[in-house]
């Protein structure tokens, strides 16, 4: 089994293998955040008091889950990466957690409802990919893919050019794949 604590560069090479027709990639750029957005949902129960110098801290496995990854992206190299996706998977953990306070059934149809609608529109992509998701092969997928998409985002910026062209080098530029329907 590949190690997690591989370069953000190889993963994200390995990542893109997967996602190179630019339908799949723009699946990905809506499914993912709303995936993120439904995890900092689901996991922004229960909430316990911390006291801080800045005051009451409400301390969620959300709040726990985007800690322990915003360590993983930070320490991968890429620290723009890094630094960009840890942001980004924090404000939509932030968004989430007020869905928290809302009733059980609220709280669970907005978390699960999301969930499954991002993962929907994600095999849609792969469906125009004609290949079946990274993390089947590799569980470390399912945090590349917060990051691949925000290394997307920040390409279309005109950042990391070098991060870009060493994956379109190795795993190939992006295209739209032609689809063989029957006749």
């Amino acid at each position: 089994m590949p190690s997690p604590f591989r370069p953000a560069r190889e993963l994200l090479i390995q990542y893109a293998r997967y996602h190179r027709d630019r339908r799949n990639i723009a699946t990905h750029v809506v499914g993912i955040p709303m995936i993120v957005f439904a995890i900092g949902v689901l996991l922004a129960r229960p909430a316990v008091g911390v006291a801080t110098p800045a005051g009451m801290l409400a301390l969620t496995p959300a709040l726990m889950l985007w800690s322990l990854t915003t360590l993983w992206y930070l320490t991968r190299g890429e620290f723009l990466l890094g630094l960009a996706v840890s942001l980004l998977n924090g404000a939509l953990v932030f968004l989430a957690a007020p869905l928290a306070g809302a009733g059980v059934v609220p709280w669970l149809a907005a978390g699960l409802g999301l969930f499954l609608l991002g993962w929907v529109i994600q095999f849609i992509g792969h469906y125009y990919e004609g290949r079946k998701p990274a993390f089947t092969d590799d569980l470390i997928g399912l945090l590349v893919g917060p990051q691949f998409v925000t290394a997307e985002a920040l390409f279309s910026l005109g950042l990391l050019h070098g991060l870009r062209a060493e994956i379109e080098r190795r795993a190939g530029p992006t295209r739209i794949r032609d689809l063989a329907f029957p006749a």
